[in-house]
């Protein structure tokens, strides 16, 4: 349901439903139970139920006495098993799979194997079927969209279009519909991997480029030329300032079906996640998958990163020729260590002269626009962007996205929209995007009339994809649980057609989402609101929604719990919420 909701001065939260940490996650975790077989009251708010004094919870089981050596080496194991990224909850690799995978001859019904007796792969149908875990569904997405599903017996919902004897079916009309359709761009041909395995690619424009850049150098150094850049360097990267990685800065969520999910929501631009140049002129098909585009996506860029001007311009040449791209996009704004230690991201901030030999370069060999991104600086107390940007409007750069913070300020404080509307000025008549801490139209608007000539959405679009209908429409949403859980269905059926149907596709899928609703979480219903819009800097108290589900999805860590156990159960969720909770009424 849409409501328009007046913006006025008082505290965040309408009070009713504030609520303390035991009570939220005592009242999800009662509900939970009730949906596993006990009947849930209908006649009440969630604010009004209590716990059952009736059920005690199970003690914890004693822990063995061990010596003070034992005790101190235990520790020191569980603090290493813990440390890093999603160690603390249970999965399992996709690599876990591969002895219970069944051959591509026999999916694509090839006449024989080409690895003969080598292949590790299962041949035999039958006992392929009785080693392969249960079906998640009784329905397949692809089946039912594209008339085939080409995984045909390792689809995770094989059911839907498998006869008795083990053959696919195939709905002829559907198939017909979408013959000769390209659904997806961009992907990495086994011919082009293998001559770039093989370094067989020829570079001609950017072998050109690298000539005259070695003779430039040769002549500077006769003449010897003393100039310094406009922006003092700081020497070899050291990384003396020690800024280090925080594990909420690792997860990567922006994927093709996510932009999918944008773009319904009437996203104009679109960017792939960012490749390392390196990694695509030697042919990984998994950065190359980073380039793929969907038929849905007009405008759409590809963002590449690197810190030497013959890898960076060669892969350019590489990009402008076999892929289908409308801007290609420098990001020289990461501030992780990886890349920062190696002379990339941030670091070419500090490195004038590879930036310009860099942006040169790659202005000769692509056809399509060049564009940029930057930080503030990377230190918090040295903005040098401005400088920047007066001489890349002399290297050639179409756009420039300038995001409001330095490198070491990460995400610690609110972005600088002032020193962003001093930049666009500066980089006039070249356009200027600012990029930080927009999570509602009202931050659009302020960030409009800073001067940029438009604004690039990163974090708000994770907590909130609806945020460019907002935008558009001028109009704070107050979006439904269940519309918000159509938004999960439609990622996860994205995800399947990207990444696949069978065990694979499904544990990729399950990946995705769990790191997306990370974020998601951190939405706050507009009708909760006393105060609107949400700033994206606000930690919110423990609330209850208005219904279970509102309330479900404002946790942290129920998803993480309960999903990750196995790949099948977010399906489940689907199931639960549609039979359980659309047919409770509060």
């Amino acid at each position: 349901m849409n409501k328009m909701i007046k913006k006025n001065n008082k505290s965040p939260f309408f009070c009713r439903f504030i609520t303390t940490k035991d009570k939220f996650h005592g009242f999800l975790d009662s509900e939970w139970q009730n949906s596993k077989g006990e009947k849930a009251s209908e006649n009440c708010t969630p604010l009004e139920k209590k716990e059952d004094p009736s059920v005690e919870e199970e003690p914890e089981s004693k822990k063995p006495k061990l010596d003070p050596e034992d005790a101190k080496k235990t520790e020191k194991m569980d603090k290493k098993k813990f440390r890093g990224q999603n160690k603390s909850r249970p999965h399992k690799k996709p690599t876990s799979y591969e002895e219970k995978r069944l051959c591509m001859s026999v999916i694509q019904v090839e006449p024989a194997c080409k690895f003969g007796d080598k292949c590790i792969f299962y041949h035999d149908v039958a006992e392929y079927m009785a080693s392969k875990p249960a079906d998640i569904g009784e329905r397949c997405h692809l089946y039912d969209t594209f008339g085939k599903c080409e995984y045909g017996l390792a689809c995770r919902f094989a059911k839907a279009h498998t006869t008795a004897d083990f053959k696919t079916m195939e709905k002829a009309d559907l198939v017909k519909a979408y013959e000769g359709r390209t659904m997806m761009k961009n992907s990495l041909s086994k011919d082009l991997q293998y001559r770039l395995r093989k370094r067989s690619v020829t570079f001609e424009k950017s072998e050109e480029y690298l000539k005259t850049l070695c003779n430039n150098r040769d002549k500077k150094e006769q003449q010897g030329n003393d100039s310094q850049p406009p922006v003092k360097t700081i020497g070899p990267l050291t990384d003396a300032d020690v800024i280090k990685l925080r594990s909420c800065e690792k997860k990567k969520c922006g994927n093709l079906p996510f932009r999918r999910v944008c773009k319904r929501f009437g996203a104009d631009i679109t960017c792939g996640e960012m490749a390392m140049c390196t990694n695509l002129l030697q042919g990984h098909q998994s950065e190359w998958a980073l380039l793929k585009r969907h038929e849905s996506e007009d405008l759409f860029g590809v963002q590449v990163e690197g810190c030497f001007p013959d890898t960076m311009t060669r892969c350019a040449e590489l990009i402008n020729t076999y892929t289908d791209v409308d801007f290609v996009d420098i990001n020289s704004g990461c501030p992780i260590d990886l890349v920062y230690k190696k002379g990339g991201g941030c670091g070419l901030m500090t490195r004038t002269r590879k930036f310009e030999h860099i942006i040169k370069g790659m202005n000769y060999v692509l056809d399509v626009p060049l564009t940029v991104k930057i930080r503030t600086g990377v230190q918090e107390k040295s903005n040098i962007a401005h400088k920047l940007i007066g001489e890349m409007k002399n290297w050639g750069v179409s756009m420039i996205t300038l995001h409001g913070r330095s490198r070491e300020q990460r995400y610690t404080k609110l972005a600088d929209w002032d020193y962003i509307s001093t930049c666009a000025k500066v980089a006039s008549p070249v356009p200027l995007f600012g990029n930080g801490d927009i999570l509602s139209y009202e931050d659009a608007m302020k960030a409009r009339e800073t001067g940029v000539s438009g604004i690039m959405i990163a974090r708000g679009a994770l907590i909130k994809p609806w945020i460019f209908t907002e935008i558009k429409e001028s109009r704070h949403w107050d979006i439904s649980s269940s519309e918000r859980l159509d938004i999960l269905k439609d990622f996860t059926n994205f995800g399947l057609e990207h990444w696949g149907s069978d065990t694979q596709g499904v544990e990729k899928t399950r990946n995705f989402l769990l790191e997306w609703l990370s974020f998601m979480c951190r939405y706050i219903p507009v009708g909760l609101l006393e105060r609107v819009p949400q700033k994206i800097n606000e930690r919110p108290p423990y609330y209850m929604g208005r219904n279970y589900l509102e309330s479900l999805m404002a946790s942290q860590h129920t998803w993480l719990l309960i999903a990750p156990l196995d790949p099948s159960l977010f399906f489940f969720l689907y199931k639960f919420y549609f039979t359980h909770y659309l047919k409770t009424k509060w």
